[in-house]
């Protein structure tokens, strides 16, 4: 059908993206496990909307601070406050 239309686009997912289908339950289950286990073994969170702003220059450094003090006593807050401090790490080593 969109192939039809013209209207067909590829994107082409980079090295470490994955397609999850979550269309029957088993997948759907299938996939809840695969980002619990990316988020254990590798201590990254799998959409991190905040982490995806900050990387890519849409909020700054102080509104992280603000998101992290609402949330400073869940495990979110806590990747958002390393996440601050890996990049302050990165920028120290850059000067």
């Amino acid at each position: 059908m969109y192939l039809e239309e013209g209207s067909l686009q590829l994107i082409n997912l980079r090295r470490g993206m994955a397609w999850l289908d979550t269309g029957t339950q088993d997948a759907l289950l299938e996939a809840s496990n695969f980002v619990k286990t990316i988020q254990s073994r590798q201590g990254i969170m799998v959409a991190c909307l905040e982490e995806i702003a900050y990387r890519n220059g849409w909020i700054d450094r102080n509104q992280i601070q603000d998101m992290i003090r609402t949330l400073s006593k869940t495990k979110y807050g806590e990747y958002l406050l390393e996440l601050l401090r890996e990049s302050e790490r990165c920028r120290n080593i850059k000067k």
